[in-house]
């Protein structure tokens, strides 16, 4: 996983994060620094293998 596309789908996912965050507690679910981290490593993860999908269909 290339480091510094990494930080930029960090970079974009904090961006959402208070987005997500009201969203969240509006359904009555508290959204603290510790419960994020594991979902922003899991967001991380699905932008990389979007990110090769996309690289893989402009290659073809």
């Amino acid at each position: 996983m290339d480091q510094q596309r990494s930080m930029q789908f960090m970079q974009i996912a904090f961006q959402y994060l208070p987005e997500a965050k009201a969203l969240l507690e509006k359904s009555g679910v508290e959204l603290d620094m510790s419960m994020a981290q594991p979902v922003m490593d899991l967001l991380i993860k699905v932008m990389n293998e979007a990110y090769e999908l996309g690289k893989q269909d402009a290659q073809n």
